[in-house]
């Protein structure tokens, strides 16, 4: 085999992002080469997320293709993943993708407090770079994104949630 397991398993894209691979997405954890043996270690974006069973298919098919017989992919839940966890490489192909990258989740990782007002987000258009953005939907094709339009160029876009 030419290439590790690791090596292997960082570039199998995403199924909702593929401009990402699931290293960029920063939850691929851990590759495990034991006895001939290759054990895989994931940590979904949101809990449910429905794409961790294609994920799992798509690693065990690359690896598998690549030589090893034996492949099992494990999910881990703890710690949470955090979108601070994109690669700089990733928020980069997000960006070039017309997709604009999390803001920063900061530190705080307690319970996020309720208002009745909306929370306004500063999202950069990753068309023009300009910061006079608007929501137009919590929700994009997935729960981890929401859409945008930029009031500069006029623009729609997607928004990678920070979490």
């Amino acid at each position: 085999m030419v290439s590790t397991a690791w090596d292997i398993a960082a570039t199998v894209p995403d199924p909702e992002l593929p401009m990402l691979t699931l290293a960029d997405l920063g939850i691929l954890r851990d590759v495990d080469e034991t006895g001939g043996r290759v054990t895989v270690t994931i940590t979904p974006t949101y809990s449910g997320c429905p794409a961790m069973r294609e994920i799992s298919h798509d690693l065990q098919h690359q690896l598998r293709r690549a030589g090893y017989d034996e492949v099992c992919v494990r999910t881990a839940l703890a710690p949470a993943w955090s979108s601070d966890w994109i690669t700089a490489e990733g928020r980069r192909k997000l960006a070039a993708a017309g997709v604009a990258p999390p803001n920063p989740a900061g530190p705080a990782r307690g319970p996020i407090p309720l208002t009745l007002t909306p929370r306004l987000r500063s999202v950069t258009c990753p068309h023009c770079g300009s910061a006079e953005t608007v929501e137009t939907a919590a929700f994009s094709a997935t729960a981890c994104k929401a859409l945008y339009r930029c009031t500069a160029c006029a623009e729609p876009f997607e928004y990678v949630k920070e979490i």
